[in-house]
């Protein structure tokens, strides 16, 4: 199999379930983001230990962005042929962020002033993967259609990402105290 196909060269890109738009149309625009955004998880992730508990999150909300990637790239008319959980962001996937979140915001003692990314390596490069993640944000909103559930995901998404730079700060609060 070859990975080109000569299609769009024309400066389209074919989406979920058909059709072509062109390349700088909203949805290419979104879901490229999101795509920036998982690769940006990835380089945090590429710091951590290999099978470590933040090894596997991160893992999981990489997985979780092919979700959202693959609502944002599916046409408004072909959106009932996507699959919860699998091509369509439910609820459910936005809320399971927050016991994370809560669990996380546990762990450390809470910033009480503007945070400065750059404390140690792998805080800022999860900085990075959360300001990229606020992109993908701003850029789903002109695609999302109404009922979908992806702004309200890559919003929870950057809050914990933010949790999680923070907790890697080492800034973290005793287990007995938790």
């Amino acid at each position: 199999m070859k990975i080109y196909t000569r299609k769009g060269d024309d400066g389209t890109t074919g989406l979920l379930f058909g059709g072509r738009v062109r390349k700088d149309d909203a949805a290419p625009e979104a879901y490229g983001a999101v795509d920036e955004a998982q690769a940006a998880i990835g380089v945090a992730r590429a710091e951590t230990g290999e099978g470590s508990e933040l090894d596997a999150l991160l893992v999981r909300l990489e997985r979780d962005l092919w979700v959202v990637m693959g609502e944002l790239a599916t046409a408004p008319d072909n959106r009932a042929k996507l699959d919860p959980g699998v091509s369509l962001v439910t609820t459910e996937m936005v809320e399971g962020l927050e016991p994370i979140i809560d669990d996380i915001t546990s762990r450390f003692d809470a910033p009480t002033e503007f945070v400065v990314p750059g404390q140690n390596r792998l805080s800022a490069l999860l900085d990075v993967a959360r300001t990229a993640v606020r992109k993908a944000e701003r850029r789903s909103l002109a695609v999302a259609g109404n009922g979908s559930h992806v702004v309200p995901y890559l919003n929870r998404l950057s809050d914990l990402l933010w949790t999680i730079a923070r907790w890697q700060e080492g800034h973290f609060v005793p287990a007995r105290q938790r």
